[in-house]
């Protein structure tokens, strides 16, 4: 704390045992609130004469013959003042904690429980200091309306209209506040959507031209490579935008039953691949694991990444550890955070013995585009992806990391109940080709696309009609046309593809319906979005795919 930042405005501590008071300043001092570490009770309550914002005290301070000073301090407040208290607990809460007790005592207190998580720390910090100035701003109000009787006298007629504009000023600089913090984040986030999509954008448009200037002078040779090379880059795109959906919680999962050792098994060759020699891998499987439900493509995607980031934290080789096991979370865990519940849990545990991560990086670890690789060697968002993954899954997500030591991450999905249903494969190996007369109703806004799958369709020998929304649509469904199925765009202009497939459903009972979408909010989990007869697939989609799936469906 510098002395140009007033004493009213700091933040005094006092945690005798362990670390908790080093490390509450350190948080203080990185956010650049000001505070000051008491040694003992005697010396918090000679700092307290001399003002202070608020109090950050552990439980285990709550003891000593200097007790009832500070607590003659608070209940000598002036009538403006109302000390706010950070009391630091053990596991448990409030409720089960001798410090409870002293709760009528100790005035305005707010129990923070021990680990205590940075951003936790200073919302409440902040928040308090928040309360604490308009306590100051109280006062001085108190003071001004003394000094005389007609100041008095205009002050009580005009208060409500003072109150109003005050209270709608200080709306205006918390939202101004919002505002900023929200550009800042939109700014990293599109910053880096920039940077990566410009790159596959030039592999990309720099492949077609090349393409076109070669065919153009009538070169046909070695022009694989700059087809491998534009699908490369469109690949990539492609997957970043799955990994930004992912993030936003906003990707369209199939969540079923995962029996997570099988598919932890199956990737075992993939992840010594992905490895460098010096790294030992170590699967640690729980024999009796229960069945977690999820998407098992974002699952073994999660796995992945959880894996290749401890493989470059451990450049001079290591122990990587991938763990199974089951967990129940009770509600003293999960009240902590929001959209997860109470109860069974399967976890994915994935330790490394690299170089660790300082509370700060961990701290921002999940936000998107943050990392601590070199430019070029990875784009942060590996991890924000299983965070938004994990929590559209109902589940959870901790990373436990020590400098030098290594980290630890575990992934928490819900526990599967109910019986689980075994898909049929689909092969795909071979483009499916139509029967005589049978035809597809393609709805799809963006005549690119529209363009496209007819024209794969029509290659395929089916016969097909085309709308760009569904008004076009329907008229053609309420025909004697025949229609074996229709493909339809979810995110449609207007009616969107889902109110299209109820009605086509209730003109034609039978109809079967493929469902195509970049991004739709609603088709976020596809077991509360599809009815029987209806599936999904997500663009972009290879044409194999899409094929396959239309023979699949005509001849369900």
């Amino acid at each position: 704390m510098t002395s140009a930042e007033p004493l009213s405005e700091r933040t005094l501590i006092l945690a005798p045992l362990g670390r908790d008071s080093q490390v509450a300043l350190n948080i203080l001092d990185e956010a650049r609130l000001p505070g000051l570490i008491c040694q003992h009770l005697a010396h918090l309550c000679e700092e307290l004469e001399r003002g202070a914002g608020l109090l950050v005290m552990s439980t285990e301070a709550l003891v000593g013959p200097d007790l009832e000073t500070l607590f003659h301090q608070i209940e000598q407040q002036p009538a403006w003042s109302d000390l706010p208290i950070v009391l630091l607990t053990h596991h448990g809460g409030p409720e089960r904690n001798p410090a409870a007790r002293y709760g009528s005592q100790l005035g305005n207190v707010t129990f923070l429980e021990r680990p205590f998580h940075p951003v936790t720390l200073i919302s409440l910090v902040t928040t308090a200091l928040r309360g604490r100035r308009r306590q100051y701003e109280a006062r001085d109000r108190l003071i001004d309306l003394s000094n005389s009787e007609l100041r008095l006298q205009n002050t009580l007629e005009t208060l409500e209209q003072q109150v109003e504009e005050r209270t709608a000023q200080l709306r205006h600089n918390e939202e101004a506040l919002r505002q900023s913090q929200k550009m800042e984040a939109v700014g990293q986030l599109t910053g880096g959507i920039a940077h990566d999509f410009n790159n596959m954008l030039t592999g990309i448009i720099g492949s077609l031209e090349l393409l076109r200037r070669r065919l153009a002078r009538g070169r046909t040779e070695d022009l694989d490579s700059l087809i491998d090379l534009g699908v490369t880059s469109a690949n990539r795109a492609a997957g970043l935008t799955h990994r930004l959906l992912a993030f936003s919680r906003r990707q369209s999962l199939d969540s079923k039953a995962v029996q997570m050792n099988t598919l932890v098994l199956s990737m075992g060759e993939l992840l010594q691949r992905s490895l460098n020699e010096s790294i030992r891998l170590d699967m640690q499987l729980d024999d009796q694991l229960w069945i977690a439900e999820a998407d098992p493509n974002q699952l073994e995607s999660a796995l992945l990444n959880l894996v290749l980031n401890a493989r470059d934290a451990m450049p001079d080789g290591g122990k990587l550890v991938v763990q199974t096991f089951n967990q129940y979370l009770d509600s003293g865990f999960t009240d902590t955070y929001t959209n997860l519940e109470p109860g069974d849990y399967v976890v994915l545990s994935v330790q490394d013995t690299g170089c660790g991560m300082p509370e700060a990086v961990v701290s921002r670890a999940f936000d998107p585009f943050f990392t601590t690789k070199p430019i070029g060697q990875g784009t942060g968002l590996g991890l924000s992806m299983i965070y938004g993954f994990s929590k559209q899954s109902h589940g959870h997500v901790t990373i436990d990391s020590v400098v030098g030591q290594g980290t630890t991450v575990n992934l928490y999905l819900p526990r599967f109940h109910g019986e689980a249903v075994h898909e049929p494969t689909v092969d795909n190996r071979h483009p499916p080709h139509a029967q005589e007369g049978e035809t597809v109703l393609i709805v799809e806004d963006d005549p690119a696309v529209r363009v496209l799958v007819s024209a794969v369709l029509s290659e395929l020998g089916y016969a097909f009609l085309e709308a760009a929304d569904a008004n076009s649509a329907i008229p053609i469904l309420q025909s004697d046309q025949r229609i074996d199925l229709l493909v339809s765009d979810v995110g449609l202009p207007g009616m969107n593809g889902r109110q299209l497939a109820e009605i086509g459903r209730q003109l034609r009972p039978d109809l079967r319906v493929l469902f195509i979408t970049g991004y739709a909010e609603h088709a976020a989990v596809r077991g509360g979005f599809l009815d029987p007869g209806m599936q999904m697939i997500t663009k972009p989609f290879t044409f194999d795919l899409l094929t396959a799936k239309v023979r699949e469906m005509i001849r369900a």
